[in-house]
């Protein structure tokens, strides 16, 4: 799932908000290479489909860490196409 979050949520904050739905296998907040501090969205893998779409229908459009996040599945990453 790729999220739009708070720059100041912390890896557990996060983790914590998304366990009642399954079973997290990973939890990954991308950082600034810099400040270290998370760039405002992250990622969350469930044990199953049905696990991730279950938080997408709780958690998005909610507040979380005082913001309005948007949760989607994640789009798996394609080959670039040259010609």
């Amino acid at each position: 799932m790729n999220l739009r979050l708070s720059h100041y949520i912390t890896d557990g904050e996060f983790k914590k908000a998304f366990s009642p739905f399954g079973d997290i296998k990973e939890v990954r907040l991308i950082r600034d290479g810099t400040t270290k501090r998370p760039k405002g969205y992250g990622f969350i893998a469930y044990a199953s489909q049905a696990e991730a779409m279950r938080a997408v229908e709780a958690m998005d459009g909610r507040i979380f860490g005082g913001r309005l996040i948007f949760v989607e599945l994640a789009k798996p990453n394609q080959p670039s196409s040259k010609s």
